[in-house]
């Protein structure tokens, strides 16, 4: 794989227009072609982010043989068909969370990436920021004992934005507070520690006939509980505390849109003074991403690493969120 990748972009949404930004910022990529179904949006993003090929097509995009790697900024239920497809050109791939709508899709797309042998991530961008390794780190050192409790919530006014057929809280936003709640408890029980967990969940349905705000009550091998809340129609509010038979871990900052400043944690022993820890990092979560898929690449791997989420990691966290869905009442 050549140092400066060639990416192409699938989608023109304002997710599409940050990822382009993080390319833009990393200086060893190269944004080579933008893919669209409407033609004036089409040439309104690749003149803005300077691209100089765009497709209408999506197809001949992703089968085109100067890309190196294809981002899919597409709704959730089109994430499997286009990971499908990139993973039969034999393109490397980045696609934006949720990695589907559920198991059936997900089993496809991860199958097609595993027969091709391709590189692949799930957009769970926080993950590939120092934040995310110094929160594991915290854990993983014994600060706060044995894990017994995790409480996370993550709530956005984004309802009228998103597509009714990417499923709406869970998959939007609910991902964020799963996956970083799979990274603690894998980190800390290994990854068969989710083969026994129990959910049960209410929830709320919005005119979509979408689930627009739910809560969860995830009980695993009956020694840990966890509680996660999102909502897709009203706030910004970003909220992530660990307990622990020592003490406790709490995110002070938004942990899921960490930036080159402002992120902290607090973490202490019961009764105790609270550590103040503040994470100083070179950007946003976005450009460190670019900046592990472009090392990746270069290191002839098919995943990232750890904190950073693998295909098998996507495939839980799948696996949580729509056992979420299921159970909600």
């Amino acid at each position: 794989m050549e140092t400066t990748l060639k990416w192409g972009i699938v989608g023109t949404s304002f997710i599409s227009g940050v990822m382009a930004d993080a390319i833009i910022e990393d200086g060893h990529s190269i944004l080579h072609s933008v893919a669209g179904r409407n033609l004036d949006n089409l040439q309104l993003f690749a003149n803005q982010y300077h691209i100089p090929n765009i497709y209408q097509d999506f197809d001949a995009l992703i089968t085109d043989d100067a890309v190196d790697i294809i981002y899919i900024a597409l709704p959730n239920h089109l994430h499997h068909e286009f990971i499908i497809k990139a993973a039969e050109a034999g393109k490397a791939i980045l696609c934006e969370k949720s990695l589907s709508i559920d198991m059936e899709k997900t089993h496809a797309a991860i199958n097609a990436v595993k027969q091709h042998n391709v590189f692949f991530a799930e957009g769970l961008m926080y993950l590939c920021h120092p934040f995310a390794n110094k929160i594991s780190q915290v854990i993983n050192e014994g600060h706060i004992g044995q894990i017994k409790s995790i409480s996370g919530q993550y709530c956005a006014a984004i309802a009228e934005f998103v597509n009714p057929q990417s499923r709406g809280a869970l998959y939007n936003l609910g991902c964020y507070p799963a996956s970083l709640m799979h990274l603690i408890l894998k980190q800390h029980f290994g990854r068969d520690y989710f083969e026994n967990a129990a959910i049960s969940a209410q929830g709320r349905y919005g005119q979509d006939g979408n689930i627009c705000e739910s809560s969860a009550l995830i009980r695993l091998n009956n020694s840990v509980l966890c509680q996660l809340h999102t909502a897709e129609d009203y706030g910004l509010h970003a909220s992530f505390t660990v307990l622990g038979t020592k003490g406790k871990l709490n995110i002070s900052s938004n942990p899921w849109l960490p930036q080159a400043t402002g992120n902290q944690l607090r973490v202490s022993e019961y009764e105790q003074a609270e550590q103040v820890i503040d994470i100083k990092a070179d950007g946003n979560a976005f450009l460190y991403q670019v900046k592990q898929v472009r090392q990746a690449l270069k290191a002839n791997k098919t995943s990232l690493t750890f904190p950073s989420a693998t295909i098998d990691d996507s495939l839980q966290i799948m696996q949580i969120l729509t056992s979420w869905e299921q159970t909600v009442k």
